[in-house]
């Protein structure tokens, strides 16, 4: 199976990294190992999307329930 361009982009920083690692202890890994932001698992679009469908939903039925007969 071929491999995507993410794929092929992820595995070359992953082998440089690896590169960059050889030779070398433990604890001298540890200190330049950076640490990674801490990212969502959904995007801030889906995080909009769901939030307007979630509180959307409440305020048209509020709405609905104040203007309504």
């Amino acid at each position: 199976m071929a491999q995507t361009p993410t794929q092929r982009r992820a595995n070359q920083k992953f082998a440089k990294e690896n590169e960059a690692r050889m030779g070398k202890n433990i604890e001298q890994i540890k200190k330049k190992v950076p640490k990674e932001q801490l990212k969502s698992p959904i995007s801030p679009v889906w995080l909009g999307v769901l939030g307007f469908i979630i509180f959307g939903g409440l305020l048209f039925e509020a709405l609905s329930r104040i203007f309504g007969r």
